[in-house]
């Protein structure tokens, strides 16, 4: 559309609604509060609870929705517990992660894996995360990405583990985005904000439904620590 016809168009829509951008001080006005002032929607009831509950809660809903949880004290204890997962499916002793610092500092040399970093081309098994957030009414992780949190690790391995801080479940999803905005200021999220629940699955087919159809057919979420 040429600036001329953009022009024309817009012009038309102004003078319908009776708008005019040159001196509508109080519509300006109500623009610019809504966009400063981020005002939440309706916040269902389910989540809120006490920390501990809330966590209870999240683990709940992501085993029903086929992820798997284990809970570990430490972030030490991860690479012991990413070994075992793998070794007791039988998969290959291997783990291709991001360079996100919470997950560099992990001690993966008492254990037998191989662990290479960075995106995924589509030939790794099994995967490692961190996830920033998680929302306990709906067993949702918040995975953000950037140039140490590839998303291709997210959807490529047919296995994907996850770690969580058990001080980062909220109880919804509301609570998740007003955060993000805090961490990252207002204007700079991150170019992607990936919300996983569960592995993936498609009943497509004759309503069979079957896992792995889009992405990882299994995760498994490491959850550590204690909730705030």
């Amino acid at each position: 559309m040429s600036g001329s016809t953009r022009d024309a168009v817009m012009g038309r829509l102004r003078r319908a609604v009776g708008a005019n951008p040159a001196n509508d001080a109080e519509r300006r006005a109500a623009v610019a509060a809504r966009l400063s002032d981020a005002p939440k929607g309706v916040i269902p009831a389910r989540g809120q609870l006490p920390p501990a509950e809330r966590l209870e809660l999240f683990i709940q809903m992501a085993t029903k929705a086929d992820a798997t949880v284990t809970r570990v004290d430490a972030a030490s204890d991860i690479p012991e517990e990413v070994a075992a997962y793998l070794r007791e499916r039988n998969l290959a002793p291997a783990i291709r992660m991001g360079r996100d610092p919470r997950l560099a500092g992990l001690d993966f040399s008492r254990t037998t894996l191989t662990v290479t970093t960075g995106p995924s081309e589509g030939d790794d098994l099994s995967s490692l995360s961190h996830a920033v957030g998680a929302i306990a009414e709906t067993g949702t992780l918040v995975l953000t990405s950037g140039p140490d949190n590839p998303t291709s690790l997210n959807f490529l391995p047919e296995y994907h583990l996850v770690v969580l801080d058990a001080a980062d479940v909220a109880g919804d999803m509301e609570a998740v985005l007003a955060r993000l905005r805090q961490t990252h200021g207002k204007g700079t999220m991150p170019r992607s904000v990936n919300f996983v629940t569960g592995p993936s699955r498609s009943a497509d087919i004759e309503q069979t439904l079957l896992l792995g159809a889009h992405g990882p057919r299994s995760l498994h979420i490491l959850v550590v620590g204690e909730p705030a």
